[in-house]
């Protein structure tokens, strides 16, 4: 019955003289999106409005699982057309509405028309009124409640006359792409993928980079990650996965500096690799899944560390979300299942039996003085194996 959606966005409506910017990064996403099922669709906007017509046939139900992963969709309402044939016209489009729809009539409801087009002769309350007439004569087990009904039917007069009832919720946020790039660091747990997505849904592109620790990490631990990457991109769109051989610069950490402070120290070397990867690539910050105390390593005293080493923004949106809260997250996005593949990454194969809690800065920046004969050319030869992926 359907074949088309009219599309409804929030926070782009109270945007200023830019919003055609949103709007059109909306149509843009709109339209990658559906790329990924077989059919031809139109997108286009319209006062205020964006339309996605279906130009032939297509499966109803993958587009509207398509459209609820762009992000800058508030509701998703499939829409049924009807030409300006007069007014007994409409009212047989509106009931022939209802039949299709709601095969059980036994229902509570409300018109809301809105008349966009003012040269309408009819104005909206009077089209409220005729048109709720009309259902009532032609199904009069339904009622009207006018304040909780069960069925808001939505008639709106513009160049054409859209009649929907259903708004499936969509995700929310901005379009991606209209507030930036920033760089994740994606570590195949259950945290970073949850990262990437909450940050993408504030309009942020999306890059990643993977620090790999060859042969203490498997390949099916990169794959992992990979699967990650590809899983987010659903949401996010395309990621640039930069894979960076780590194991030499852990392994010499491991052997220069005290054993409770290896996982601060090879965080600190993450952040100054990965900022240095986000500032080639033109990124705006960096972006981790920590939340405090989770770890001994996301203790107040350890970010502090480990943000001394970069001068850019570094973006943690899970900060203050116990763990529960963030499987929860996963689990809607899908990328639990995978998170928890018993495959190790390089944070968790040089790990201390009683690693630093409360690390003291002085104490750190001394034991980094330890690397000070190799680390720079480790860091070099980390950047030059730099294997970028493009996924999604």
């Amino acid at each position: 019955m359907f074949s088309a959606f009219l599309i409804k966005y929030a926070e782009i409506g109270i945007k200023g003289k830019n919003r055609y910017l949103f709007e059109d990064a909306l149509v843009r996403q709109i339209k990658h999106a559906l790329k990924r099922m077989e059919g031809e669709f139109k997108v286009s906007k319209t006062q205020g409005r964006i339309h996605v017509e279906a130009l032939g046939e297509f499966d109803f139900d993958e587009a509207v699982e398509n459209l609820k992963h762009v992000f800058g969709i508030s509701g998703i309402c499939p829409v049924v057309y009807a030409e300006e044939n007069g007014f007994t016209a409409l009212e047989q489009d509106i009931i022939h509405y209802v039949d299709e729809v709601y095969p059980d009539k036994h229902f509570t409801f409300k018109v809301n028309a809105r008349r966009a087009d003012k040269k309408y002769p009819i104005h909206s309350m009077e089209i409220n009124q005729r048109l709720g007439g009309a259902i009532l004569d032609a199904f009069p087990e339904t009622s009207v409640d006018v304040h909780e009904p069960d069925v808001m039917l939505n008639v709106e007069i513009r160049e054409k006359i859209y009649i929907y009832s259903q708004i499936i919720p969509g995700p929310g946020g901005m379009p991606v792409g209209t507030n930036g790039k920033a760089m994740l660091l994606l570590s195949g747990g259950i945290d970073s993928p949850v990262a990437g997505y909450m940050i993408a849904k504030r309009g942020v592109k999306i890059d990643a980079v993977y620090f790999h620790a060859p042969p203490y990490t498997s390949d099916r631990a990169k794959q992992k990650v990979v699967d990650l990457a590809k899983q987010v991109s659903v949401y996010t769109g395309p990621i640039y996965l930069h894979v960076i051989n780590f194991t030499d610069i852990q392994l010499y950490i491991y052997e220069k500096c005290p054993h409770e402070e290896l996982t601060i120290l090879m965080r600190r070397y993450m952040m100054r690799i990965a900022e240095k990867i986000a500032l080639d690539t033109e990124c705006l910050g960096l972006i981790t899944g920590e939340s405090i105390g989770q770890v001994a390593s996301q203790t107040m005293h350890s970010l502090a560390a480990t943000n001394e080493v970069c001068t850019m923004p570094v973006y943690r949106p899970l900060i203050g979300f116990d763990k529960q809260e963030i499987v929860e997250v996963s689990e809607k996005i899908g990328t639990y299942e995978t998170s928890i593949l018993p495959y190790e990454d390089c944070c968790t194969i040089f790990v201390a039996k009683h690693p630093v809690t409360k690390p003291n800065l002085n104490v750190i920046r001394h034991s980094e003085r330890n690397l000070e004969e190799r680390i720079d050319d480790l860091v070099k030869a980390a950047l030059e194996s730099d294997e970028l992926m493009i996924v999604g």
